[in-house]
């Protein structure tokens, strides 16, 4: 068993929600950074939204902003992103990561060490 497991994806259409669960190890969660990224084939990664799971500090990417949520739940060590209104430009691999903070932030990327297998998301009508 790995030390973040992914699960909740699947086959939507546009419009539609899904729900992503991130469950960490004690050690993981407990770092404080947790984050969703995303690739599609061909395109770079990118950090979809963030969370501080001491601070509760949360910053998303203005592609999802408005659409997505992430949030915590502390007595599971999991971490939960809520999509809504997909789109199929959000058809892509999601990746949960983990990581320490640098200067008590989550933000630089370099920072997430530890990764999920990932869960594919595919938005078509």
């Amino acid at each position: 068993q790995g030390q973040l497991e992914e699960s909740g994806g699947g086959s939507v259409q546009p419009g539609e929600s899904l729900r992503l669960s991130c469950e960490a190890s004690g050690d993981i969660f407990n770092g404080r950074c947790m984050a969703w990224f995303r690739q599609a084939p061909g395109e770079q990664r990118l950090r979809v939204a963030r969370i501080d799971t001491l601070d509760g500090t949360i910053a998303y990417d203005a592609s999802v902003n408005g659409r997505f949520t992430i949030t915590q739940d502390n007595a599971k060590n999991t971490v939960y992103l809520q999509m809504n209104n997909l789109k199929p430009e959000d058809t892509a691999m999601y990746y949960c990561a983990a990581g320490r903070p640098h200067d008590g932030t989550c933000q630089p990327l370099w920072l997430y060490r530890s990764w999920g297998q990932g869960t594919q998301v595919t938005v078509s009508s």
